[in-house]
């Protein structure tokens, strides 16, 4: 026997609701469990219009602090975007949210600038979420983030160095020896220093420095990263491990 065409309707709104009825994994309630990759359930058009949202905010970001900087204020927030679609969704949804804000950052940039981006920034938004989400320790995320982030600052020193067509971490680390050399030897003109100092700023030393210099940096960075996480995403309703006793003392105080 024929349905009427209201019934038709009916049955139609009724398989929408169903396909657009998603729901979280864990019950109400329920904590997840931060053990398994598969965190949350990507059910519904959700997961796909949040990834495309905060790709497309982490592009602008970076696009508004290309060429209007305010300060360090918005290079804290590169990698949350990519963190918190990976605290809501999961790896793959995180990895896909990279890859979109890199190919948009690529049509409107060019693909230069949309590297440096990728490395690290987008990769390391996504490593804190993947430790994030297994309730790691900050000193663990920090560890794992300041690694990372000194393999994209040697990333992007190699990509500018391929563009130029000239290694500048040789040039810049040589730079700088000759600066301390100098230095050196108008304070010894000066008296201030003895004629021993003359000729120790070598060029091994300098880039062991430097290499010292870029991973002090990046803790850095990444403490002001998860700080700035452990305030924001809670609100948004994706938390990240409580910091460390003396972090929570400081900011009692």
């Amino acid at each position: 026997m024929a349905s009427s065409p209201g019934n038709a309707g009916e049955s139609g709104f009724d398989d929408l609701d169903t396909y657009l009825d998603y729901r979280s994994a864990t019950a109400e309630g329920a904590k997840p469990d931060l053990g398994k990759g598969d965190h949350r359930r990507k059910a519904g058009p959700l997961v796909m219009v949040e990834t495309a949202f905060l790709a497309s905010t982490a592009a602008l970001i970076w696009l508004v602090n290309t060429y209007f900087p305010p300060g360090p204020v918005l290079r804290i927030l590169f990698p949350l975007p990519m963190a918190l679609i990976y605290l809501r969704w999961g790896a793959r949804a995180a990895w896909m949210s990279a890859l979109v804000s890199g190919l948009l950052l690529s049509v409107l940039m060019g693909p230069p600038r949309s590297l440096l981006f990728l490395m690290p920034y987008a990769v390391l938004g996504v490593q804190l979420g993947f430790t994030w989400v297994r309730g790691a320790s900050w000193y663990v995320s920090i560890a794992a983030g300041a690694l990372l982030g000194a393999l994209g600052f040697f990333f992007r020193l190699w990509l500018m160095s391929v563009l130029v067509g000239e290694d500048l971490w040789v040039y810049l680390t040589a730079q700088v020896t000759q600066m301390l050399n100098w230095g050196l030897e108008r304070l010894v003109n000066l008296g201030l220093l003895d004629m021993g100092v003359l000729g120790q700023a070598n060029v091994e030393a300098i880039q062991i420095l430097a290499l010292i210099m870029v991973v002090l940096s990046n803790v850095v960075y990444l403490f002001a990263v998860h700080m700035a996480a452990w305030l924001l995403l809670e609100r948004l309703g994706a938390s990240i491990p409580p910091p460390p006793e003396w972090v929570q003392g400081l900011l009692d105080d």
